[in-house]
């Protein structure tokens, strides 16, 4: 892709007021083919957004858990289908929250089901009735009762997007024996060069991070007051790390080049195939607008799930090809992966709500121009 043609659509989303701010590249197994950002750091600041600048990539944290988890099922430290329950006491046995009653789930709950979002789990973000549960019991943002909440069906009965993939991460810890910032830096960052990935931003990296920005009642973006700081209970393997444009290519290439040593042809496979059957992955439903619109990425198609990503089982509306692996973050951060041409791409915003019209506009002239150009 001409890197021209892409500042362009860069330059072109800031000056539209779709996004304060803009990273995106396309990288291929031996480095990054084209990229480019535009804006700031802060609605019309200062600082401009670079590649080295800092992004909460939120739920784009959940293939990295994904790694690591599999990484320990290679060395027999944790299994895929054993109860996770014997590992994790609290998923023992678990309850299912049916017409504002608990009962005993009938299923145990396994590792699969957890990195295949089957489990049982939602999002409070996502499902009305999990709102109302977090509500009624005043559970805090970040702390471990957000993570001891009831399931909404049967494990294996349906995908259903949710804080899954914080409980694996808890299973890594437990597995491991280290907290989950200490393993993925010994055996994911340290290895692959990653150095700005990260659960806790030191001083020099805050510096440099990109404000999340809220999309207005009349289309404008703003920076809210900051909320009051909260230290969370937990590092959230589902969301919890920033990262900035050229770390997150580094970790994308693992999957352009046979696992680059960081995980086994058995755990590549598994990460890239379709491990939920018969049913549909991709739709996430909006019970909280001001930080989701609702959305669902490849609308219309028959989408499912790997241990980590979205998969398209089909060519999508702008030219990703079949095969395809994907997945975002909450504040309008993208990637995906293309094995057909060994291309992975992404694009860094920090928009709420997800979904934002303004982000989603802007990610799809990004797409549809990497198609358009010659592979």
């Amino acid at each position: 892709m001409n890197p021209t043609i892409l500042q362009a659509i860069l330059d072109t989303a800031v000056a539209a007021g779709d996004t304060a701010g803009v990273a995106a590249a396309i990288t291929g197994p031996e480095g990054t083919v084209a990229q480019a950002t535009a804006g700031a750091t802060t609605i019309n600041g200062p600082d401009a957004i670079d590649e080295h600048t800092l992004f909460w990539i939120a739920s784009m944290t959940k293939p990295v858990t994904s790694v690591a988890a599999l990484q320990l099922v290679e060395r027999g430290k944790l299994s895929l289908d054993a109860p996770i329950g014997d590992l994790l006491p609290e998923l023992a046995h678990p309850n299912i929250l049916e017409n504002g009653a608990l009962r005993p789930a009938t299923q145990k709950i396994t590792l699969k089901h957890l990195l295949t979002h089957t489990a049982g789990f939602s999002y409070g973000f996502a499902s009305a009735t999990y709102a109302a549960y977090i509500a009624e019991h005043k559970i805090a943002p970040n702390s471990l009762a957000s993570l001891n909440m009831p399931l909404l069906f049967e494990p294996g009965a349906r995908w259903e997007y949710g804080i899954s993939t914080d409980w694996v991460g808890r299973a890594v810890e437990a597995a491991s024996g280290q907290t989950l910032a200490d393993y993925f830096a010994t055996n994911i960052f340290a290895p692959l060069g990653m150095t700005d990935t990260t659960f806790t931003p030191n001083p020099e990296q805050r510096a440099r991070r990109a404000a999340i920005h809220q999309r207005q009642a009349d289309g404008t973006l703003a920076v809210p007051p900051p909320a009051p700081a909260a230290r969370p209970e937990f590092f959230s393997g589902g969301g919890g790390l920033s990262s900035t444009l050229n770390d997150y290519l580094t970790f994308l290439r693992i999957f352009l080049n046979n696992g680059a040593g960081i995980i086994s042809p058995a755990s590549l496979a598994a990460l890239s195939t379709n491990q939920i059957g018969a049913l549909r992955a991709g739709f996430i439903p909006s019970a909280n607008p001001a930080l989701s619109t609702g959305s669902d990425l490849n609308p219309g198609r028959d989408s499912k799930w790997t241990l980590g990503f979205l998969l398209y089982p089909e060519k999508g509306p702008f030219g990703r090809n079949a095969g395809s692996l994907s997945w975002a973050g909450l504040a309008n951060t993208y990637f995906w992966i293309d094995p057909a041409i060994n291309r992975a791409a992404i694009i860094l915003m920090q928009t709420l709500p997800s979904g934002d019209a303004g982000s989603l506009k802007t990610y799809f002239a990004f797409e549809k121009a990497v198609y358009a150009a010659p592979q």
